[in-house]
């Protein structure tokens, strides 16, 4: 029988947001596999998972998750960890891998799915889907993110507050990952656009460590990499307007 390798989103961090399906299937797998930065410290993937199953089960994996400039050496990461992963295929029937989120929206898994189709031929894979961060921080700051036939953009500003304000420029919510290093940018994109006042930023969702405020007080100081804005629609004609 072919192994198979699972994908299973976890949430954003706070472990009473994993599905029943994601908790059977990190329950059911022989090994969870949650990736690390290579300074080892334990990231939300793994705090989380250990709410549901022993730490024997779990096993680090190195990503070069913190690699953007040295193309060399993230590729290097990449081949070491799919090489591991690819050993834990060969040796159990069922891999589940945990990443924050969910594991198609912006996630590891999707890369080292790709490098698992070429070392272990024939592996089954498989998704269960993860609440995401826009969803937890429009339930815990009450903005709504899409009504009627509004669209949704969502955009990493790692791709640079350029990208990010073109985005806010158009209709619909826009929904921004990975800000935290471009705050001041970002904060100048949302107030040239217009789209200042309503929008909300969060970080560390449903850790102790939360924070959830107005973008209105967003300064130059630098926030946790991972922090996550949303920016409503523009809201006119009331109730049902836009259906």
């Amino acid at each position: 029988m072919s192994s198979r390798l699972v994908g299973v989103g976890v949430g954003p961090g706070d472990p009473e947001l994993v599905t029943v399906k994601g908790v059977n299937a990190l329950r059911e797998a022989d090994v969870v596999v949650v990736p690390v930065m290579d300074t080892m410290e334990r990231g939300r993937a793994e705090a989380t998972v250990l709410h549901y199953v022993p730490e024997e089960k779990v096993v680090r994996v190195v990503f070069a998750l913190n690699e953007r400039s040295d193309r060399g050496r993230r590729e290097a990461a990449w081949d070491a960890a799919g090489g591991r992963v690819a050993e834990l295929l060969r040796a159990h029937d069922a891999v589940a891998f945990a990443t924050i989120g969910d594991p198609n929206v912006y996630s590891t898994f999707t890369y080292l799915a790709q490098t698992i189709a070429e070392l272990v031929p024939g592996t089954v894979v498989e998704t269960v889907p993860g609440i995401t961060a826009m969803q937890d921080l429009a339930a815990r700051s009450g903005a709504v993110l899409t009504e009627g036939t509004e669209p949704l953009t969502l955009v990493p500003v790692t791709a640079g507050a350029a990208v990010l304000k073109d985005a806010l420029a158009g209709p619909g919510t826009v929904v921004a990952y990975k800000f935290g290093r471009q705050a001041h940018e970002v904060a100048e994109a949302l107030r040239e656009t217009g789209r200042l006042a309503d929008a909300v930023w969060g970080s560390a969702l449903g850790l102790p460590e939360e924070s959830v405020r107005p973008a209105a007080d967003l300064d130059e100081a630098p926030l946790p990499y991972l922090s996550t804005l949303i920016a409503p629609a523009r809201r006119e004609g009331g109730r049902g307007g836009k259906l």
